[in-house]
């Protein structure tokens, strides 16, 4: 069992996010957790790389002097795997809006899906969704979307090293894909569906590996607290 000083002295700590948790509240619950079970009124929790709250998987927390290392396991490669819904967009690029349009699909063939993925693998230009939370003149960009306003956004340069759809059902589309920091998968699912001359949204998302870091190696919220002393 960990003790108040392994947990001040730095620990890398996976967690598997739940679905609907933001990655702020899985680190606050560790973070309260800790302090409550050594009786201790301030420690150092921080995670290496946001996970929206309609995804589940790896959550790299760094304690204690560990925090330090937070900007080198962020930069590291990442990997996904999900679903790619074809023929409806929303604006947030995923199942936190509402769906805006509808497109045709029956043009769209297995072989033509498994042709297009290799416009988004490489280094390529991409735009960030309109709703994320990168800043632009002090403000979040989910802020100008939620007010109604519209804000040019610049593309960023990514690199996808893999991207692969592991199978086909219907409009449903699953994938793997691994990437560099920085990378959107909503604006990959988005793009995607415009490159099929139609329309596409992320309908789900599973962190599956930071750097060497894997989802198969991490504790839920609840399997990490069960290991803490009793408070």
């Amino acid at each position: 069992m960990k003790t108040e000083e392994d947990f001040k002295n730095g620990q890398v700590l996976l967690i598997d996010k739940p679905l609907h948790w933001t990655s702020f509240q899985a680190v606050n619950k560790l973070r309260w957790s800790i302090r409550k079970a050594f009786g201790i009124k301030k420690i150092k929790v921080g995670h290496a790389g946001t996970l929206d709250p309609l995804a589940t998987g790896l959550l790299v927390i760094c304690t204690g002097k560990m925090t330090k290392q937070i900007n080198t396991f962020q930069g590291q490669e990442k990997e996904y795997t999900g679903t790619i819904t074809l023929g409806s967009t929303t604006p947030s690029f995923d199942l936190e809006t509402e769906i805006d349009n509808t497109f045709e699909t029956s043009h769209i063939t297995e072989s033509l899906i498994h042709k297009t993925t290799e416009q988004f693998t490489g280094v390529i230009q991409q735009y960030p969704p309109v709703f994320s939370a990168i800043k632009k003149d002090g403000k979040r960009l989910y802020e100008f979307a939620r007010a109604g306003e519209d804000v040019e956004i610049k593309p960023r340069e990514v690199e996808i090293s893999t991207f692969e759809i592991t199978e086909i059902k219907e409009n449903k589309l699953q994938f793997r894909v691994i990437c560099s920091k920085g990378t959107y998968i909503r604006s990959l699912a988005h793009d995607f569906g415009k490159a099929l001359k139609s329309g596409a949204h992320l309908s789900e998302l599973r962190r599956t590996r930071i750097g060497e870091f894997k989802v198969e190696d991490a504790n839920t919220p609840e399997e990490f607290i069960s290991q803490l002393p009793r408070f």
